[in-house]
């Protein structure tokens, strides 16, 4: 096993994102997901390890986007981690796929030599007309350095998204994918900048190190998915229902 070296899964919307990690370099791949994201994956991370030069028993564990997402996506990830894990004789480690928004946007601003970003509302499309939202502050030292969540994931409707109370109105960011699906139907306090982000492999291989320093790697057997939502599908009726109540937002 080489130490600091991962393989990374990312399947929770429709793009499906893998990284490995090997001494400090990373080498990446990201294309269409969704129900294409099952004949694509394997032969895809055969080729990344194959760069790296690393096989999976080299690895030190496989890192999976837990989900909230797509049912399909995060099943398809799921299944594909354990599988690797078991021949391999590793361990999972299951990170959240919201605190992997968070670290994409607090990164990419690094990048940009900007303001450093210590507050993530992170907002995702849940479909059916619902979002899922979490959030989370990141301290960049000190004992307690790296992320903590400070709202666990929900569920919800636009008009109900809310944020930590002693957050101020300018005192952080919002991320993720929903602005456009719900573009009129955003609570009137929300004035935070509205990021557009996804969650990414490479984001979860930087979230690695501090997850597997928390003890948070499991057997593969009990690496699951994050569902939050018990209905992953509406009926017809239950679709209407929902856009004729959103119909008064968007006029």
């Amino acid at each position: 096993m080489h130490t600091s070296s991962w393989l990374a899964l990312e399947t929770s919307t429709d793009l499906l994102s893998l990284a490995v990690a090997r001494a400090g370099q990373q080498w990446t791949h990201t294309s269409q997901g969704g129900a294409k994201s099952s004949e694509h994956i394997l032969p895809s991370i055969q080729s990344l390890l194959s760069e790296a030069g690393l096989s999976l028993r080299d690895l030190q564990a496989v890192v999976l986007g837990r989900g909230p997402g797509a049912f399909t996506g995060l099943r398809t990830a799921c299944s594909v981690a354990q599988g690797l894990a078991f021949g391999a004789d590793l361990p999972v480690l299951p990170i959240d796929t919201l605190l992997a928004v968070a670290e994409e946007v607090r990164h990419a601003q690094a990048l940009k030599v900007q303001p450093a970003v210590t507050r993530v509302l992170v907002v995702m499309d849940a479909r059916m007309e619902q979002v899922y939202s979490a959030a989370y502050e990141y301290a960049a030292s000190g004992a307690e350095s790296g992320w903590r969540c400070v709202q666990a994931n929900q569920v919800h409707n636009p008009e109900h998204l809310q944020w930590p109370a002693d957050w101020t109105a300018d005192g952080f960011v919002a991320a993720g994918n929903a602005w456009d699906f719900y573009a009129e139907r955003w609570p009137a306090a929300l004035r935070a900048p509205q990021l557009r982000a996804m969650p990414t492999a490479a984001a979860l291989l930087r979230l690695a190190p501090q997850a597997w320093a928390q003890g948070l790697a499991v057997p593969p057997e009990d690496a699951l998915p994050l569902y939050i939502r018990d209905k992953v599908a509406q009926t017809t009726e239950e679709r209407l229902q929902a856009k004729q109540a959103a119909a008064p937002h968007a006029a």
